[in-house]
């Protein structure tokens, strides 16, 4: 009978946490300081994934062959700074060899699936490298497929895990191996009943984390990034971001899910099903602290943070004839399930539904929501209106649903915003709205500065 591991931590490193050879040697240093971290789920290398994307799109000969050679420097640069670099130089060329053979075939019949196998070197060529780096200082570290244990559906670029199958294989395959070494696995990717390889969407290493951090029943989860913890919005944005020490599941979930992106909007799901604390700290510089996700913060506050989340699309549906309002309602909702669309929010009226459409997330780059199918179809039904290149800014607090005054405070300072749409109520954790992309940062800036500053 195997022996369960008193307390284990599941530790994430980010694409610059692996980012280089140096970049390694820190994140190797971060899992050295703390022998309860038994498993480590890495990314690709910085700039890697968005340079495998290009080459699943489909290149020509010339461009194809650039990505490639920028891809291939990256992994030599760190394989250059390795004591012994020729055992592992020859498995990355061979991935090299295979990417460079799955981005031909992509140039002349691209496909979601194709996509996925091309894309999952990535995260094969960071892991392999790791472990060298670990062994070289002379741990005893094991590199483990994570298709062996992910398991999903096969919905290419962005697919779902099964979690009951992941929980059986996690225990079968990955609980015995952490008594014997460290094990370096890979983020973000998977594989179906079929055994062909999925992703779970970009920025999926951190889901990852968390449905093996549930799987094993870890202790906790860290993900290491390259910011210091979650702050009050996004530092780029307003310097005057205040970082939070501890929050909510709910609040840090309703963060990722409207923009956040320190972490993956699903990450948070495995880890308050079992009520596992998530920390979030900076790789380059782990003495400086990082926030506490856990299921109850202490006195949280009314205001907690502001989000934005580009790249959406607002919806228009019109009725054009006297159909009631329940029924127009329902043919469209099931025309747009029909067509697979995800609808996050929605406003109604007599004649008219207006959502917005996030085109983030999938492995292929933006997903294309509205289909010239999907298209027609509404066409054939009602009046289609359609506006892109929008943001939508999230305030997230708590019991802001039933606080009198909270509109007021918010929309004081919009009046030179072009507001789009506005979200509030089904949530007691935010209130949003859309703006045209260009506004937001203002936007951002105006409202931190009177709620947060």
């Amino acid at each position: 009978m195997t022996r369960i591991y008193p307390h284990i931590v599941v530790a994430k490193f980010g694409g610059t946490s692996v980012a280089d050879f140096d970049a390694m040697n820190r994140s190797a240093a971060i899992i050295l300081a703390d022998h309860h971290v038994r498993l480590v789920v890495l990314s690709a290398s910085a700039g890697v994934t968005n340079l495998l994307v290009e080459l699943a799109a489909g290149l020509e000969s010339r461009d194809r062959q650039d990505k490639i050679d920028t891809l291939r420097a990256i992994q030599h640069n760190i394989i250059s700074r390795l004591k012994q670099p020729e055992a592992i130089g020859q498995e990355i060329d061979h991935l090299l060899e295979n990417i460079s053979r799955l981005a031909e075939t992509a140039a002349s019949a691209p496909s979601a699936a194709l996509s996925d196998a091309l894309v999952s070197h990535g995260e094969l060529m960071s892991s392999l490298l790791f472990v060298e780096v670990l062994r070289e200082r002379g741990v005893e570290t094991e590199w483990f497929d994570a298709r062996k244990v992910i398991r999903t559906n096969d919905h290419f670029g962005c697919a779902e895990p099964v979690i009951s199958a992941i929980a059986e294989l996690a225990e079968k395959q990955l609980r015995p191996r952490l008594e014997q070494a460290l094990i370096i696995t890979q983020g973000f990717i998977g594989s179906d009943a079929a055994g062909h390889t999925t992703t779970l969407g970009r920025g999926g290493s951190d889901y990852t984390a968390s449905l093996l951090g549930e799987a094993l029943q870890a202790n906790r989860v860290d993900i290491w990034t390259d910011v210091a913890g979650i702050y009050t919005t996004d530092p780029r944005i307003v310097p005057q971001a205040q970082r939070i020490d501890e929050i909510s599941f709910s609040e840090a979930s309703e963060m990722a899910t409207f923009g956040a992106k320190v972490l993956h909007p699903a990450t948070l799901l495995p880890a308050m099903r079992k009520n596992i604390p998530v920390f979030v700290g900076s790789s380059k510089d782990p003495s400086a602290g990082g926030t506490r996700v856990c299921c109850n913060a202490e006195n949280p506050p009314h205001y907690r943070a502001l989000a934005v989340r580009r790249k959406q699309t607002l919806l228009k549906l019109h009725s054009v004839n006297a159909q009631p309002a329940h029924a127009f309602l329902a043919d469209m909702f099931a025309i747009l399930s029909r067509h697979h669309v995800a609808m996050d929010l929605v406003t109604t009226s007599e004649t008219s539904i207006a959502l917005i459409l996030n085109a983030t997330g999938a492995t292929s780059g933006e997903a294309d929501t509205l289909t010239t199918s999907l298209l027609t179809e509404l066409s054939s039904h009602c009046r289609v209106e359609v506006e892109a290149d929008l943001a939508l800014v999230t305030l997230i607090g708590n019991a802001l649903s039933r606080a009198a005054g909270i509109c007021q405070q918010v929309f004081a300072g919009m009046e030179n915003h072009p507001v789009r749409m506005i979200c509030h109520g089904a949530s007691s954790h935010n209130l949003c709205f859309l703006l045209p992309a260009d506004s937001a940062d203002n936007a951002i800036k105006t409202l931190h500065r009177s709620l947060f500053e």
